[in-house]
C-alpha cells in the first residue's frame, strides 16, 4: 500500500502527513513544558506521582512520534524554501536540527533520570519501560538539572520557530506558514482556476 496524493508532500506543499506530526507533536510538547513547569513545585503527594506518570507517558509519546517523523521525512523530503536570504535558510536547517535533537534527547533523559532515581516509566499503563540505568542519585541530580536546562533552550527554539513562521506570514507574506497549517492552501492554490 503506498500513500499518494495530498498525503505526501510536494516541491511547495506539506502533506497531511507531516502536517498532522507537525501539529500533534508541537501541541504535545507544549503540554508538556506548561505541565513540566508546573508539575515541579507541586507538593509531594499522590496526585504528583501521578502528573509524573502522564508526564512521562507523554514524553515517550513524543518520542515515538518523532521516530515516525524522521521515518517518513526520510522518504518524503521536504517542500524546497521559499525565495529566502542564504542565511535565513541556514538558520532555519540549524533551528529545526536542534528542535529536532531536543525532542529524541528529552525522552531519553526524563528515562535515565527515572530510573536513576528509582521510579519506573509506566507508559499509559500499558507496559514498563526497562531501567536503563541502576539508581544513582548522582546520575539523578545531573539528569534533572539537564531535563531542565534542555527544556528552557527549547522552549526558546520554539518562541524563535513561531517568531520566523509569523515574520514570514505577516512580513514577507509568502507561503512558509501556510503550506503547514492544517488546511491552509498556498496562494498559487487560492488564485488556481
Amino acid at each position: 500500500m503506498s500513500i499518494s496524493g495530498s498525503h505526501r508532500d510536494t516541491v511547495k506543499q506539506y502533506g497531511s502527513v507531516s502536517k498532522t506530526f507537525h501539529w500533534l507533536i508541537g501541541f504535545s510538547v507544549l503540554g508538556l513544558l506548561g505541565v513540566g513547569y508546573w508539575m515541579v513545585d507541586l507538593p509531594l503527594n499522590p496526585e504528583k506521582f501521578e502528573i509524573y506518570g502522564w508526564h512521562k507517558s507523554a514524553g515517550i509519546t513524543v518520542f515515538v512520534l518523532m521516530t515516525a517523523r524522521l521515518a517518513w521525512r526520510a522518504v518524503n523530503p521536504r517542500p524546497a524554501y521559499i525565495g529566502q536570504p542564504g542565511w535565513q535558510e541556514a538558520a532555519s536547517r540549524a533551528a529545526h536540527l536542534l528542535l529536532y535533537v531536543c525532542l529524541f534527547i528529552m525522552p531519553m533523559i526524563g528515562w535515565v533520570n527515572s530510573a536513576a532515581s528509582n521510579f519506573p516509566v509506566n507508559v499509559w499503563g500499558l507496559f514498563t519501560l526497562p531501567a536503563i540505568v541502576a539508581p544513582n542519585p548522582d546520575l539523578a541530580a545531573a539528569t534533572k538539572a539537564a531535563h531542565l536546562y534542555v527544556a528552557w533552550f527549547l522552549t526558546l527554539l520554539i518562541v524563535l520557530h513561531v517568531g520566523a513562521a509569523l515574520k514570514h506570514h505577516l512580513v514577507d507574506r509568502d507561503d512558509t506558514l501556510r503550506r503547514m497549517l492544517p488546511f491552509g492552501r498556498t496562494r498559487s492554490e487560492s488564485t488556481a482556476p
